[in-house]
């Protein structure tokens, strides 16, 4: 049996959370994680959206292959 290897070339991850500083410490860890892959971030996008009188941040962000 073969072993192979396949490289991630891209990958886009969805984040959410109530505040922003807590939005962005889960966004930089994953950007940290997905260094060790050899991810960098090519493109981010990122929302507002008030629910029960709360507000929640979302983001999606696409790393690709250096």
């Amino acid at each position: 049996m073969p072993f192979e290897l396949d490289l991630i070339k891209d990958k886009i991850e969805f984040f959410e959370a109530m505040t922003l500083e807590k939005l962005e410490k889960k966004v930089n860890q994953q950007i940290e994680n997905n260094q060790a892959l050899l991810l960098k971030v090519h493109s981010v996008s990122h929302q507002t959206a008030v629910m029960d009188n709360r507000v929640l941040y979302s983001a999606v962000v696409h790393f690709k292959a250096e």
